[in-house]
């Protein structure tokens, strides 16, 4: 498994995974509901669609929109079995352990923190991305 911060700067390099911003909806979901409540939903959806040994439809089971840690699962290179491989080292075909739980965890919370941080404050709703939810085009 990899370093986090060797995981970040790789996946500063990729313009897909770059283009992936927390805003609209989904920022106004996290702000309402603050970064503890999204966690918890993380740790249940990486537990049901992440954590398997062969999850069903893996590599198609992450929306691109939705729920803000949809977001940061393919900005982090966390939104499927092959992406954990190629991006944090984390191999196919067994459970995850507990500590690639956390580590996958970890990831999603560094990125929805810093894009919170990173988000004007006045910056929420459907109306003010012109249609375009969480992803740069």
């Amino acid at each position: 498994m990899r370093n986090l911060d060797d995981v970040f700067d790789a996946l500063a390099g990729s313009r897909f995974r770059r283009r992936f911003r927390l805003r609209g909806a989904e920022l106004d979901y996290v702000r309402r509901r603050t970064v503890p409540v999204v966690l918890r939903h993380a740790a249940e959806m990486i537990e049901r669609r992440l954590a398997p040994a062969h999850p069903e439809k893996d590599g198609k089971q992450t929306p691109m929109r939705g729920h803000p840690v949809f977001l940061a699962q393919h900005a982090t290179g966390t939104c499927c079995r092959g992406c954990l491989a190629k991006w944090h080292g984390i191999p196919r075909g067994r459970p995850l352990t507990p500590a690639e739980r956390e580590h996958v965890l970890a990831a999603i919370e560094r990125w929805i923190v810093a894009q919170e941080a990173a988000a004007p404050a006045e910056e929420a709703g459907w109306e003010d991305q012109g249609g375009q939810i969480g992803m740069e085009l």
